[in-house]
């Protein structure tokens, strides 16, 4: 029994080499000193060093030079404990330095282990080159989808401006002129008293060319408010609110602690669409019988908060659901560099609060 003891050690000892030899991962192992003692071919192949050159130098040689004296400190303090494995790095992302000097992100984990001649540490790191260019890569194409998606909205805006004055201006004007020539028609057959059934019609087209008008204005309106661009943000906030509270019956209180000098256009539309984005929800899910929109400064930032007391909503019961509608405020709030919060539960209303830093929001041409 006691000859095989040895066997069986040589046999595990041999077979620890092998798989430290196979590992696809970079592996060293660094003595108390931070010395290396072991180097595996993974680790030559990643570093661009045959471990015969590796094996004895300190382990700084394979970090950058201005990382050298925090990676020293941490591997030493991770030395001193009693912790057997962890993640180096705060987010597990450090950087290596190959042999040829070029500098390369890397995931790197260690443990601590003892053997006769003291307390070992071994390094296990990957090579994350790949990992970050993807990411990288990610966040490209995430920004680019933003500006695009800025780009359609300001598309949008503008052909909205347009229709909403040919509405007004185009159409409105054609209908004015058919309503006095009707209004003209309606007048003449009061002479003729056998055409009071086509003063009755005309009468009734008079109505229904009233009727198309205000629907023209209001889809106008709807479109691209005029008094957006000629009295500025406030006075079209106060519009689109009475007008809010006149279809939908639900108590409006505001206080605006702001004038539109503040405003830049870009700004004032962005402020404006996201006013009324959380209008319609509110409209069409908060079941509210009363909201209270703010608009001031805070410092150096511009806060709008909008909150309605309806029936809320539990948003960690809804992790699958998406609201296009808060997704497009998010995106007009961070065009401006601002930041989106919301508050709510189920049963206790739903508050949303766009933070900006109010440089974002001047600058440019003013409001009007």
């Amino acid at each position: 029994m006691n000859s095989t003891a040895p066997q069986q050690s040589v046999l595990s000892e041999a077979q620890l080499m092998s798989i430290v030899s196979s590992a696809q991962e970079a592996i060293i192992t660094i003595d108390q000193s931070q010395r290396i003692v072991l180097f595996n071919p993974a680790a030559e192949r990643i570093f661009g060093c045959p471990a015969a050159s590796a094996i004895g130098e300190s382990l700084s040689r394979f970090i950058p030079e201005r990382f050298r004296a925090a990676h020293i400190e941490h591997v030493a303090r991770f030395g001193s404990t009693l912790a057997g494995k962890r993640p180096m790095g705060p987010q597990r992302l450090l950087f290596g330095l190959r042999a040829d000097g070029a500098e390369f992100p890397i995931e790197a984990s260690i443990s601590s282990a003892h053997d006769g001649a003291g307390k070992l540490l071994t390094v296990v790191l990957r090579d994350a080159t790949a990992f970050v260019a993807a990411q990288e890569a990610l966040l490209r194409s995430h920004e680019a989808l933003r500006n695009l998606s800025a780009n359609l909205q300001q598309v949008r805006e503008e052909e909205q401006m347009r229709i909403a004055r040919e509405l007004h201006d185009d159409l409105g004007q054609q209908l004015t002129a058919l309503k006095m020539d009707v209004s003209f028609i309606e007048q003449a057959l009061v002479a003729y008293p056998d055409a009071a059934e086509l003063r009755g019609r005309a009468h009734a087209m008079r109505r229904l060319i009233d009727a198309t008008v205000a629907s023209v204005r209001r889809i106008a309106a709807d479109l691209r408010p005029t008094l957006l661009d000629d009295l500025g943000l406030v006075s079209a906030i106060d519009w689109l609110l009475n007008d809010f509270a006149r279809r939908y019956g639900i108590a409006v209180e505001s206080t605006i602690e702001v004038d539109d000098d503040h405003f830049s256009n870009c700004a004032a539309t962005a402020l404006f669409r996201i006013v009324q984005e959380a209008l319609t929800n509110v409209a069409r899910h908060a079941q509210a019988s009363a909201i209270t929109l703010q608009l001031y400064r805070r410092g150096e930032r511009c806060v709008l908060r909008i909150q309605d007391n309806g029936r809320g909503r539990d948003t960690s019961a809804e992790p699958g659901q998406r609201s296009f509608g808060l997704l497009g405020i998010r995106e007009r709030a961070h065009g401006l560099g601002g930041e989106v919060t919301i508050e709510s539960a189920a049963g206790q209303g739903f508050a949303i609060e766009a933070v900006f830093p109010e440089a974002s929001l001047v600058g440019g041409e003013a409001s009007r």
